[in-house]
């Protein structure tokens, strides 16, 4: 997170933090990280396959 000095707290007469502001930036990477997190929670408990595997699957399939 580059931007990480850049958020700002919304604070109340107290001066307890109720919000937070962000940069668009940041906020966008930490959706896509938490995007990625639910991606591997759905898929924790599907079957893994070796890398080696792997590679003859996309070799086979012309990725690579």
């Amino acid at each position: 997170m580059k931007n990480a000095r850049a958020i700002q707290y919304v604070t109340d007469e107290r001066g307890k933090k109720q919000s937070v502001i962000l940069a668009v930036e940041t906020y966008e990477e930490m959706l896509e990280d938490i995007q990625d997190l639910v991606v591997v929670a759905e898929r924790r408990k599907e079957k893994t396959i070796s890398f080696d595997d792997m590679k003859k699957r996309l070799k086979r399939d012309g990725i690579i």
